[in-house]
Order: structure tokens, then sequence, then C-alpha cells
């Protein structure tokens, strides 16, 4: 069996559940920085290994020992492949530049980084093409992110493997405040980190369009990000939203998904979307921009909705059509789910995984 370390700084849901699905088919030691080790602990499998380190804010020095603590972790667990989280940290793609590593497989969640997020760490645009370029395998979740690999940073198509990201909502039902939540009919949800790429500002002008029609409908924000009060300048109708604009706890977003017939992801850009992700495995229907890699996750009119980008008009319409045919919102619901048996389906995804891994240890060897 496989010895296998996976390491992550961030994308703790993404990594909790591919975590558990490897434990099926490999020996795995998850490894990652002790303040992520609070939210990871009750929803790991047993028989994963965990190691932690203390990792300091990336503007502190002290990273340096930080670093230095993580390698001697790495070491310690001797694997056969090291599985690294993109990590957005410069301290860690320089550590990878000084130091011997075994064979490297890299998830890369984002190629190119999302225009107007502030969360950006200044500096990672250019170190994290070390890490792109050390590891011998890299997964990305579309096709459109693996053409902007081999186009924009010259990687080879041998090392390029794409893989669906794996449905979500199963992990936030075990984390769910509640398990008896009522599902509101006219209730819609825009969950996440709220920049200008998620396109809020269209959602809003879209709403009074679907309110002619359906007077009930009713709009839940949810995240934080950018400043609200610029889209409410006169106040709101508490009636039709309902704003969360915080930090909204894991227990909470089960309840969310739940209680709304449909989440809208609005965006004028994208990646893919671990808030799609999480709504497949809840079974709550997508209404999503037709871009990106949403493009390639949804399947339009199947097991969800597409539109084009800042089209106002069209994504008012495709909210009416939704909110009025409980037909069609049955029809996604079971498609939705079907899709986490199917691609989606963690098990599905480790065992792809592990194929990778086979395929790094080789891609080493010869090098």
């Amino acid at each position: 069996m496989m010895k296998i370390s996976l390491l992550h700084f961030c994308f703790y849901e993404y990594t909790v559940q591919l975590a558990n699905a490897l434990a099926n088919y490999v020996e795995l030691t998850l490894i990652h920085p002790k303040h992520v080790s609070a939210q990871c602990k009750d929803v790991l499998d047993s028989r994963i290994h965990i190691r932690s380190f203390e990792k300091p804010r990336i503007r502190d020095l002290r990273n340096i020992n930080a670093m230095h603590e993580m390698m001697h972790v790495i070491r310690a667990s001797s694997p056969d492949v090291l599985h690294i989280q993109e990590t957005n940290d410069p301290w860690f793609d320089l550590t990878l530049l000084f130091n011997k590593m075994p064979p490297l497989v890299t998830t890369i969640h984002d190629v190119v980084r999302h225009p107007g997020d502030r969360q950006n760490v200044f500096g990672s645009e250019y170190t994290r093409k070390i890490t792109f370029h050390r590891s011998q395998q890299l997964i990305v979740h579309a096709d459109l992110l693996k053409n902007a690999l081999l186009q924009e940073l010259a990687v080879s198509e041998q090392r390029v493997r794409v893989l669906p990201h794996g449905e979500l909502g199963s992990l936030y039902q075990k984390l769910a405040a509640s398990k008896d939540v009522v599902r509101e009919p006219y209730t819609l949800l825009f969950l996440g980190r709220i920049w200008p790429y998620k396109g809020l500002k269209y959602l809003l002008e879209a709403i009074p369009l679907v309110a002619e029609h359906i007077p009930e409908v009713k709009l839940i924000i949810a995240g934080r990000g950018e400043n609200l009060q610029q889209y409410f300048p006169n106040g709101y109708d508490e009636k039709r939203y309902e704003i969360l604009n915080r930090y909204i706890q894991d227990t909470e977003i089960a309840d969310l998904f739940q209680r709304s017939t449909a989440v809208i992801l609005p965006y004028i850009e994208a990646s893919q979307s671990g808030v799609a992700a999480i709504a497949y495995g809840m079974g709550t229907p997508v209404i999503a921009s037709d871009i990106g890699g949403l493009s390639e996750m949804i399947k339009h009119e199947k097991d969800g909705l597409l539109v084009p980008p800042r089209n106002v008009r069209a994504l008012a319409d495709a909210i009416i059509h939704l909110l009025s045919d409980r037909n069609l919102q049955q029809q996604i619901q079971t498609a939705a789910l079907a899709r986490c048996q199917q691609d989606l389906n963690w098990s599905n995804i480790a065992a792809q995984t592990v194929e990778i891994y086979q395929k790094a240890t080789h891609l080493k060897s010869k090098s």
C-alpha cells in the first residue's frame, strides 16, 4: 500500500473529503497547521494519521521556523508521494525550492487569481510557479484550467490531469446544526466571499424583475468581503433580503442550503465552485453563469441552469422559470444527487488520484 502525505493550509472541506476517501486506498498522513486541526478533528476517518505544526501569519518571520518544522514532519512521514493542496503561501513555495522533496502532486484550485480578490498574498503569483514546476503531476478541476496551465505556464500535457471537484454537501450535512430545516419555496441563496467577480450586483438587479412575477421571492446574502452598504445605500426591505454579512459558521451552512429553493452563482469569472459542490450534495438546485469551470461542472437543464454572465434579464428569467416549476426543481435535484454517486463521488475521485500518485512516482524515477 502506498504511503501518502497530504499537505494543506486551506481548502479544508475539499481536503477532508478527499482524505477520508483516500484512506480506503493508501496509508495516509494528513499534515496541516495546528489552527486547522480544530476544523478537521471531528470529521476525519480514524485510519488517517494526523500531524500538525505551528504556522504564523504570512508576514511573520517566524515562518522560517514553521517551514523547518513542516519539513521535519514531512520527512518523518517518509511518503512515497507528497500531495499538496495549493497554498497561496510564498514561504512554502520557497521551501520547495531549497529542499529535496519526494514525488510531488499539487492540486491547483485557481490557475489564475480571481480579479478583485483582496486575499491574494503579495508575491505569491510568482512564487507559486515554483510549486507548479517542481510537481511531477498537477490536478485541476476543469479542461479550461488545464488549457490555461499548458498555455500560460508552459507545463507539459503529460503532467496535468483533470479531476472533478467532488461534492461537499455530505460533509456539511454532518456538521449541520439542525437536521429538520424546511425548504422555503421562494428563497434564493447567495453564499461565499463577496468580491466583484462574484457578480452580486447583477443578482441584485435581477431580484426586482423576479418580484414582478413572484412577489414572495426572498434572497439570502451570506458572506463577507465587500461593504454591502454600497448596494443598499438607502437600506433594504427585510422581507425581501436576509443579509448575513459576516463569516458563516460551518454549522450554519447546511441550514442555509436546506432552507433555499435555489443557489445563485452570478459570477463574471470562475475556475470552479465549492458553493456548487455543496449544493449538489444537498440537492439544492443551482443557477449559475455560463462561464469558466462552471460551464463544465453544471449540465444545463439537467442538473442545473446556466445563464450568460452579466445578463440581468436572462438571470431573472431563469430564476422565475425555476421557482415557478416544482417538477423542474425535482428533476434538477434528482439529477444533482445522482451526479454525487458518479463523477462527483469521492471514492471514484480517490481511485483516480491514486493512479496519479503512481504516475508521479514513475516520472520522478525518470528525472
